[in-house]
């Protein structure tokens, strides 16, 4: 058959150049109608123009059976009775799909010739893979745009389309062209549908960039809709709840308006999965731009939320998507938790990471600086080391990477330091960090310090000159945590966390400390540092030790400290420095001191050791605490006699109450069902402005209700309902806040049937 000069040969025949396009358009007579509507040019419906023309009348996306089969089902725009009115077709790419067409007759492949037209973004272009045309095929090219005729019945007919496993991710518009020759030029007659067909990765085909072979890896890093994140310190993680909600309301649009409005990737940029995490993970801040979330961690939140008080993403989301303008406030893992949404929407598999004493390199030197004079930090000269932080990892190729950096790959959302003029950061691999294989794009010399680098401890001099004192190679970088996929070996550490959904990737990210592994990747990665000879050493014959309760002090009981010295020589030695206890942010700054110490002339003759013991009543702490509830412990100390300096930084976390939910196991939809949540108040002071933040089964957002004060030592408690509008495993969320105790959350599991 002939399509207006375009000879079918068997195969998709599509134009090749834009160009070529605007050409053979010149012979063509463009109709443009939708079924039961009149055309734009001369108000005749078709079949005035020509009454044996193919009319279409009406067409179905077969929307249930297509998302089913492309792990779409769950996406309310796909279900018109789960968020609003839409019901949209949302498919992956390199994946086949079926549409049926009615036509106002039979349809005839001698006489009838049909074109299909897809196009993505506002200047479609089919260099730039934006725009395809073809005609339908006797059979389907594989790894092409294609179109092939499966059934004819009843006035139907059932075609399938195949798309590229690298096509652009995004809203595609679908147009139907009915081709006649009419007065020696082709007559067109296009349908326009009027609803835009989503095309996604799909990490389910093996020629996406980002296929993931492993089926529960996939249930879980693209399916699972709630999940945990992990706050604390590296000696006491806390999981922290977080509803994901990629599936729900806008997040979908949302993900695809940053890329549409935001970023300027178009055409086949659009079906990169590295150019795209690297722009969501500058938009989803809007450090650059007027992405989704503003940074705090001042602890004033004064004309937003505290970054506590959010139990997951999907309300941040629908806030920012209907006005444009960043929610206030995030940190990093709201940043976190946001992006993990973003990626497992457009079907790029993703999970939030936290790593435990995480390093903060400002100026690339990939040590962790940190300067002293006259026993005070001088602040503006030092590196930081966050009592945590939490970025992403995001599941793809890297073929442009030697052979094996390709799966994990690092990425953050939070605006840390400047990348290419831009705060974003990554993807880098998360193998090539191991192996301090850090020269490759993006940002691998600055994570890899967050996990790998050294502390290097220095003296301003009398003279003005900077004097390293110390080096601790075992101080960044620990218990690097994500939930593990369901069904997999945990890796769990009880010590430090007895959640059995902990997986522990610290070797994915490093070797064994000291190991020879480990010592030949530091070497490697130093290569980069704008610093050099840091690592010389000296003979110390005090041996200095602090201990703290990191595993069982809870908000509400004091802080106790003690500071052990043992001169391992056989003369005298004397000792003075500081001892310092603060309450601190996440990000490792100071808030206020509550304990401050000078130590002066310890002495301890030969063999002797002596201790120092400190400890923080509660009344002295709580009025002071961050939101967190982080301690920061310091001591600077020297030894009169050798100069021999010790210092120490570390951090812990206070233990929050527990909140309990009770409700039953199993519920069905339509059906109600109540829920009841209790929480003790462990302080010696009423809580007040307490708030109750609420998801679950039937709630289309996070639901916040204000609750009274609770009174020292009493017990809150709370009952509301829930009716489920879908079937499955769904999770309670509730979040506890108030004034004094913010982020006691608690996760409860139901599952509904119909």
């Amino acid at each position: 058959m002939s399509q207006g000069g375009i000879t079918g040969t068997g195969r998709t025949n599509r134009i090749t150049d834009d160009a070529e396009r605007l050409f053979w358009e010149n012979f063509f007579t463009f109709y443009f109608y939708e079924p039961d509507t009149a055309v734009e040019e001369d108000q005749k419906p078709p079949e005035e123009i020509d009454p044996d023309v193919l009319k279409i009348v009406k067409v179905d996306h077969n929307i249930k059976e297509n998302t089913v089969a492309h792990h779409t089902d769950t996406f309310d725009i796909a279900d018109a009775t789960a968020y609003d009115s839409r019901e949209n077709l949302v498919v992956r790419r390199g994946q086949d799909f079926t549409f049926k067409i009615k036509f106002n007759r039979s349809y005839d492949d001698k006489k009838d010739d049909l074109r299909l037209v897809f196009e993505f973004g506002k200047r479609p272009s089919t260099p730039k893979g934006s725009y395809v045309e073809f005609i339908l095929s006797a059979k389907d090219v594989p790894k092409e745009w294609g179109a092939y005729i499966k059934s004819d019945s009843n006035g139907w007919l059932t075609i399938v389309v195949t798309t590229p496993p690298t096509c652009a991710v995004g809203k595609w518009t679908m147009k139907i062209d009915v081709v006649k020759k009419k007065d020696n030029k082709s007559v067109v007659f296009r349908y326009v549908h009027k609803d835009p067909i989503y095309i996604l990765f799909n990490p389910w085909c093996k020629d996406d960039g980002v296929f993931m072979e492993n089926k529960v890896d996939r249930d879980e890093y693209i399916l699972n809709e709630t999940g945990k994140l992990y706050r604390g310190s590296k000696y006491r993680i806390s999981p922290c709840l977080w509803n994901f909600g990629q599936f729900s309301g806008n997040s979908l649009d949302c993900a695809l308006y940053l890329l549409d409005e935001m970023s300027v990737l178009n055409g086949n940029a659009r079906g990169d999965p590295v150019q795209i995490v690297r722009k969501l993970s500058g938009l989803v801040n809007d450090f650059d731009n007027n992405g989704i979330l503003a940074g705090n961690w001042s602890g004033d939140y004064e004309g937003g939320v505290s970054p506590l008080s959010w139990s997951g993403s999907v309300e941040i989301i629908e806030k920012y998507f209907e006005t444009k303008q960043p929610v206030k406030f995030g940190q990093c893992w709201v940043f976190s938790g946001v992006t993990t949404t973003l990626c497992r929407a457009l079907g790029i598999p993703a999970r939030s990471v936290t790593n435990f004493a995480s390093a903060h390199d400002h100026d690339g030197s990939m040590t962790i600086d940190t300067v002293y004079k006259d026993n005070e930090k001088v602040d503006d000269l030092s590196d930081s080391v966050w009592n945590y932080h939490v970025w992403n990892e995001v599941w793809m190729t890297r073929p442009e990477l030697p052979k094996g950096y390709g799966g994990w790959q690092a990425i953050d959302a939070t605006p840390q330091e400047a990348s290419g003029g831009v705060y974003c950061c990554g993807p880098a691999s998360v193998k090539a960090i191991k192996n301090g294989d850090v020269g490759f794009n993006h940002d691998g010399p600055f994570i890899f310090a967050e996990v790998n680098a050294d502390r290097v401890f220095w003296q301003i001099n009398e003279g003005g000159k900077m004097e390293k004192t110390s080096i601790h190679k075992k101080a960044v970088g620990m218990n690097i945590s994500a939930k593990r996929a369901s069904g997999k070996a945990s890796g769990r550490d009880l010590y430090v966390c007895s959640d059995l959904d902990r997986e522990d990737l610290t070797s994915n990210y490093k070797f064994p400390e000291g190991s020879h592994e480990e010592k030949a990747a530091v070497l490697k990665a130093s290569q980069f540092s704008t610093r050099q000879d840091v690592y010389e050493t000296k003979e110390k014959d005090v041996e200095f030790e602090v201990k703290f309760d990191h595993k069982n002090t809870f908000i509400g009981d004091p802080f106790k400290l003690e500071l052990n010295m043992k001169n391992k020589s056989g003369n005298l030695r004397t000792v003075t420095g500081t001892l310092v206890i603060s309450t601190v942010y996440q990000t490792g700054i100071t808030f206020k001191d509550v304990h401050k110490e000078k130590i002066s002339s310890v002495s301890m003759n030969g063999k002797e050791s002596k201790t120092i013991s400190a400890e923080v009543p509660v009344n002295e702490y709580l009025s002071k605490l961050t939101d967190g509830c982080m301690f920061g412990v310091s001591c600077m100390l020297m030894v009169h006699e050798t100069k021999q300096t010790f210092v120490y930084n570390d951090d812990m976390r206070l233990r929050k109450p527990h909140l309990t939910i009770e409700a039953p196991s199993n519920a069905r939809v339509g059906e109600k069902f109540k829920v009841k949540v209790s929480v003790k108040n462990p302080l010696p002071v009423t809580l007040t402005n307490c708030k109750l933040v609420i998801e679950g089964p039937g709630n289309q957002k996070p639901k916040t209700v204000n609750q009274s004060n609770v009174e020292k030592g009493k017990m809150f408690e709370y009952m509301f309902e829930l009716t489920p509008v879908k079937a499955g495993k769904k999770d309670i969320i509730v979040v506890f806040n108030s004034t004094q105790i913010e982020g006691v959350d608690g996760l409860y599991s139901v599952t509904v049937s119909k």
